[in-house]
């Protein structure tokens, strides 16, 4: 499955131009960078809203969804403030990821683990697991974490950051797993403080709230709107061209309708690491096999190469990228395409750009002030281009 494009160059640096790669991915994640060894910090206090809420849905919304507070989320939140009170002892978050430290985590591990068992199908399990560990990263990054860019606060780059208008005939969802949840390298988060959260929607892997909403969206667009970059062997895909410039009379009406605002197209970004990945991929396809009879979802790859983070994330191979870049791709591979030439998609493009460079300036300067190296352990080198 060829593809004629060039591969475009990323506006980087020269020191951190790199060779191009496709799909995402990175080590498991935490609520904390895990390049870095911050000191144990404590949960604030409850911070009870609406309704005696220990998450609010400001606070919630805050880190970038539309969506309400999920219900399993707040449940375990509210059972860590519980075991709280009955320890008499405040959660703290630290080391390395920052995670649960403490003999607060060993009884919460041995809580939290007994519960997990005792669940009685896979689907439970899995809504257990990703709420758990989103529940975990709200309250540890409290007071710690920026709710815009996922920094701490005295890295903040939000000031750098310029808003722009994503083209109304594309609307990215980012499928995020929950370890990459409020991740400070994670790059999908650069989509909604580009475009904003309803040209850029955050979907969370295991909540069933987040996952209803963009399989509604879904349903409304058509099996023939959808489509998931997912660059796998295994996988049925296509290029950009053959996906989208087909030429035919039917297509030029197609155009014309989204010109007008008549359809949108809803392209999926697995965000998560590339074992989790299949798993995140696994569970859209049974989907699309409900919502449509037939699991083939639509899928495209890009003639995309490494990003600028892939300097600071030990990834297990040079041939995967990060979740901006592969919208980088997408959005300059689309501009080639006569139809979609007119929509600016170029400049689009430029803006997540640009938005990439000021957190691996972030990240850097982070790293570099705390003592960390800034050079990637290389694990391949036989996909280095």
């Amino acid at each position: 499955m060829g593809s004629s494009y060039r591969t475009f160059g990323f506006k980087f640096p020269p020191a951190l131009a790199f060779c191009r790669m496709t799909h995402m991915d990175s080590k498991p994640r935490s609520l904390n960078n895990p390049f870095s060894r911050s000191p144990p910090r404590e949960a604030p206090l409850s911070e009870a809203g609406e309704e005696g809420s220990i998450i609010t849905l400001r606070e919630w919304q805050g880190w970038g969804t539309t969506s309400p507070v999920p219900t399993i989320v707040t449940r375990i939140a509210e059972d860590l403030k519980g075991l709280e009170k009955d320890m008499d002892a405040q959660m703290s978050f630290g080391g390395n990821g920052g995670k649960l430290q403490g003999d607060f985590k060993i009884q919460e591990d041995k809580k939290h683990r007994a519960t997990f068992q005792a669940l009685g199908d896979s689907e439970q399990k899995l809504q257990f697991f990703s709420a758990r560990q989103i529940a975990c990263r709200l309250l540890g990054s409290r007071g710690y974490l920026c709710q815009k860019c996922w920094l701490p606060y005295e890295d903040c780059m939000c000031s750098r950051i310029a808003p722009c208008k994503l083209w109304h005939g594309i609307r990215f969802w980012l499928y995020m797993h929950p370890k990459d949840f409020l991740r400070q390298n994670n790059t999908g988060k650069l989509l909604w403080q580009l475009f904003g959260v309803e040209a850029a929607s955050l979907c969370l892997f295991g909540i069933s709230e987040h996952e209803e909403i963009m399989w509604n969206a879904f349903k409304l667009a058509g099996k023939d709107k959808v489509w998931c970059l997912y660059p796998n062997k295994n996988a049925v895909v296509e290029s950009v061209q053959e996906a989208f410039d087909q030429g035919s009379s039917a297509d030029l009406e197609s155009t014309e309708a989204m010109k007008n605002g008549d359809e949108t197209l809803n392209f999926v970004l697995i965000d998560g690491t590339w074992s989790n990945s299949a798993a995140m991929f696994r569970r859209l396809k049974d989907q699309a096999k409900l919502v449509w009879g037939d699991e083939d979802i639509c899928c495209i790859s890009l003639a995309t190469g490494a990003s600028a983070m892939h300097k600071l994330r030990p990834q297990p191979s040079w041939d995967r990228t990060c979740t901006a870049a592969a919208a980088i791709g997408l959005l300059y591979e689309l501009q080639l395409l006569p139809k979609f030439s007119s929509f600016g998609l170029d400049k689009q493009a430029e803006a997540i750009e640009d938005a990439l460079v000021v957190l691996l300036d972030a990240l850097t300067t982070r790293r570099l002030r705390m003592g960390r190296s800034i050079t990637r352990k290389v694990r391949h080198t036989s996909d280095i281009c």
